[in-house]
Parts: C-alpha cells; sequence; structure tokens
C-alpha cells in the first residue's frame, strides 16, 4: 500500500480484518474508521512528542529583513529554535558576507540595544546579534539597513493528516511503528484492553528504536598522538559518544 493516509488507515483496518477504504470513501467514513483516522494521528503525534529535535522534523527557514525592523515571528509551526544557527547569507548587490550571529539574553538586549526600536538616530547595519523575544519572536540588533537574508534552522510541530493522499514527515521506514501506535487506540475503542497493552509495548520499543538510530550519534575524530607499540602500529581513532 501507498504510504498516505490512506495507506496507513488501511494497515490498521487490515489488521482488525476491517474492509479497506478506498479514495472516495475516505472522506465520509463513520464510526470505527473515522476512529481509525484518529488513531493514525495520535500515533503520529505520540512520535512527534517524544523528541523535540526529530530529523525528519528539521527546517531551515529564511527571512528576509526589512529595514528599520528589529523584531521578526518565529513561523506558525515552530517547537524548538536552534539559536546556535542564526546566520546573516552573503548578498554581492547588498555588499554583505555572510556572518554568524552572536546569541545574547532579551535582558541583555533591553540594557544595551533596545534604543534602536524608538531613536531613528540609533546605529543600524549588518545584525550581528540575535536574542529571543518574549512573544515567539527574534530580535536582531544592530537593526538592519537594507533587506539583508537571515536563515537559521528549527524543529516544526507537523499538522494532523486530513486528505488520503496526505503523507506523514516521519520517514517510510518507520511506517509499522505508526500501525502500532494507531493499533492501540484501536484496541482501546475496542474494548481489547489486553492487546492495547501489547500494541503500545511494541511502539513505545518502536520510538526507542527510532531514537537510537536517530538521534543517539557516535562521533570518529582523528588523533594525531603517536604511540609506541609491539604488536602494530595504533589505528590513530578515537571514538566520542553522546
Amino acid at each position: 500500500m501507498a504510504y498516505d493516509f490512506l495507506g496507513l488507515v488501511n494497515e490498521v483496518n487490515k489488521r482488525v480484518n476491517e474492509v479497506v477504504l478506498t479514495t472516495s470513501n475516505f472522506a465520509t467514513v463513520k464510526g470505527f474508521y473515522a476512529h481509525a483516522q484518529d488513531a493514525v494521528n495520535a500515533s503520529i503525534r505520540d512520535i512527534n512528542q517524544h523528541e523535540y529535535n526529530w530529523p525528519f522534523n528539521h527546517v531551515e527557514q529564511e527571512d528576509t529583513l526589512s529595514a528599520d525592523v528589529s523584531r521578526y515571528p518565529f513561523p506558525y509551526d515552530t517547537k524548538l529554535v536552534n539559536f546556535n544557527t542564526f546566520r546573516i547569507k552573503e548578498d554581492s548587490s547588498l555588499g554583505n558576507s555572510t556572518q554568524k550571529l552572536g546569541i545574547i539574553t532579551y535582558e541583555e538586549y533591553l540594557e544595551s540595544y533596545v534604543e534602536q526600536e524608538y531613536n531613528s538616530t540609533a546605529r543600524q547595519g549588518v545584525p550581528r546579534l540575535v536574542a529571543h523575544g518574549p512573544a515567539l519572536e527574534y530580535i536582531v540588533t544592530p537593526e538592519p539597513d537594507k533587506a539583508y537574508s537571515l536563515v537559521y534552522e528549527y524543529y516544526r510541530v507537523p499538522v494532523d493528516l486530513e486528505l488520503h493522499d496526505d503523507v506523514p514527515t516521519i520517514p517510510e521506514r518507520f511506517k509499522h511503528i505508526i500501525v502500532d501506535g494507531a493499533m492501540h487506540y484501536a484496541y482501546l475503542f475496542r474494548g481489547n484492553t489486553q492487546d492495547a497493552l501489547v500494541a503500545k509495548e511494541k511502539f513505545e520499543e518502536g520510538i526507542k528504536n527510532m531514537r537510537s538510530t536517530l538521534i543517539n550519534r557516535t562521533y570518529y575524530v582523528s588523533s594525531s598522538m603517536i604511540t609506541r607499540s609491539t604488536t602494530g602500529a595504533s589505528s590513530g581513532f578515537v571514538r566520542l559518544s553522546t
């Protein structure tokens, strides 16, 4: 089956011996079929809530700054912003090079730089610093004097699936984990508590495997240390685990 909303719901239907849905009746179903749709979305939400930084929810955002404007809102689907990634993008037409922004607190901004929002004679130019504002926003200083391009990275909160051909952000190789989570809710709907618990255990184990595969990383770095050995040369690699 295709990896989309319809395909995931039909995986649930097949496991409980229900007739599979089609593109023509998917939007109008009721009863258990409607619950199966809700169960798939609930499973996907559970997966996304287990980690702030699933790589499949990573987004690179590019904003065009405006002259004389200091504050800019985050996208509506923002979950977690990586402030270490803020940078001004090179633009030869504006005469600026790529520059990573330093981070200051909102209190530091108010103490030393907030005058730029009220004083038209305050220094303007290419932003060098960024602060996290209190209203789901970021603030740059100096205040821009041109339409510079600012790039940063964040993790989003995906929206629920609605149409039959909507595709989850979760990679297809983890489809079985979505289905296991949906089965937990499907069995609860039918009052099958024992099977619901078994499905939940499989679901949680699957999320652990996802985390191990996608979040936990092992890095290798080359060592310049020279060692003496009677059995042979050193490999020159040191493993750092996080």
